[in-house]
Order: structure tokens, then sequence, then C-alpha cells
């Protein structure tokens, strides 16, 4: 009598690393929400951007910024080392391609914390980085109304009112490209905002794209 060939138990695959781009309009709760992200999720790690800029009291070179010369920056930017880059107050700002791809080779989630430009300037340079095509999940936050964008503005109390007046016609059309993102999350609580998100990166995990079925 043959003997039935012993069942193997094999464990499954790990998901693939996703690369979650969040953007909103100032004063839309999307720092709040990467923070909180980030305390959920252990597996989960934030691109840390490169800037011409000094360091402040108590951060870190590598952990709050890449802290790059101005001479240092430029060779990078010729080289096209980075996948978005932008100038602030005199000071450059730059997200390194290999940082990104570091991070997603080492099996982790990346999150970016990016505007409406910086979005779109990733979605059109991963189209030439497979490895960032695939992971790239795009997801924008909104106020309801742009009523309730002013009133949390305002009680944040760091604006004057000319200001605020400003960053909401910003906004206007900021929110007029959601239709660019894969998700449009309208922001509520705290922490219905994380819920929504985590089943977002959940079900993206689950794609029949990113995923392999058992053999059996």
């Amino acid at each position: 009598m043959m003997n039935s060939p012993k069942s193997k138990t094999q464990s499954p695959k790990p998901a693939p690393p996703l690369l979650i781009l969040i953007s909103a309009p100032s004063g839309a709760g999307k720092t709040t929400l990467v923070h909180l992200l980030l305390a959920a999720q252990p597996h989960m790690t934030r691109a840390v951007t490169c800037t011409t800029r000094e360091p402040r009291a108590g951060e870190k070179d590598g952990v709050d910024y890449h802290f790059f010369s101005a001479e240092e920056f430029l060779k990078r930017l010729q080289a096209g080392n980075f996948i978005e880059h932008a100038t602030v107050y005199g000071n450059s700002y730059g997200i390194l391609k290999s940082e990104l791809l570091g991070k997603l080779r080492e099996g982790k989630d990346v999150l970016l914390n990016v505007d409406v430009q910086g979005a779109a300037t990733i979605r059109e340079q991963s189209e030439t980085e497979p490895e960032l095509r695939r992971a790239l999940v795009t997801i924008f936050l909104t106020p309801p109304s742009v009523a309730v964008l002013a009133e949390r503005l305002q009680k944040r109390g760091a604006d004057a009112e000319p200001v605020i007046q400003k960053r909401l016609a910003v906004a206007r059309q900021e929110i007029s490209q959601w239709k660019n993102f894969d998700y449009l999350l309208i922001s509520g609580t705290k922490q219905e905002d994380l819920r929504r998100t985590l089943a977002v990166i959940e079900s993206e995990k689950m794609r029949s794209a990113r995923s392999a079925a058992p053999e059996f």
C-alpha cells in the first residue's frame, strides 16, 4: 500500500511593499494622519527628504532630513537623482529615488507626504521606474467643504486672516485635482481618517496584480 503524500505547510508570501503617497490642502489633517499611520504600522517608514536649509535644534541628519550643501544638492539634481524637488523660501527640498527604492527593497511600506504639485511629479517620474510604478498608491485627503477647512485653519491660530484666505484660494485649486489620485478620502475624525486609510492599504495589498495565490 502506497503512503499518501504528506502535505507541506507553506508560509504565505508577505504582501509586496507599497509606496503610499498622501496629499491634501493645508489644514486638512495630512500631517496628523501621517503620524497616526506610522504609529499604527510598525513596518511602515517615511521617506526622508533632502534639504539645503540648516538643521534646527534637535534635528538629526538622516532621520529628520538629509542635510545637503547647495552644491551637493545641485550635483544630485543634475544627475537626475531626485524623483521630486522644489524650492521653498530660498531652500531646496527633494526626495531621492534611491531613498524610496532602498526602503521598498527592504520590504517596508514607504509613506510620502507631498503637495499636489509634488504628487503629479512623482506620478510622472514613476512611469520610468517599474518598481515605483508597481508600488505607488495615491490618496487625496480633503475636508468635506472649504467652509470646514476655513474653520480648521482659524482654530489652528497659526495664521492671520489674509494668510488664511490665501491658503483657501490655493486649496480650491488643489482640491480640483482630486481625480488624479487613486483614492479620495473625505476627512472626518482623526480615527475615521486612519481607519479608512488602513482599509485602502489592506485592499491594495490584496490586489491580484500584487498577490500570489498559494500552490495546491
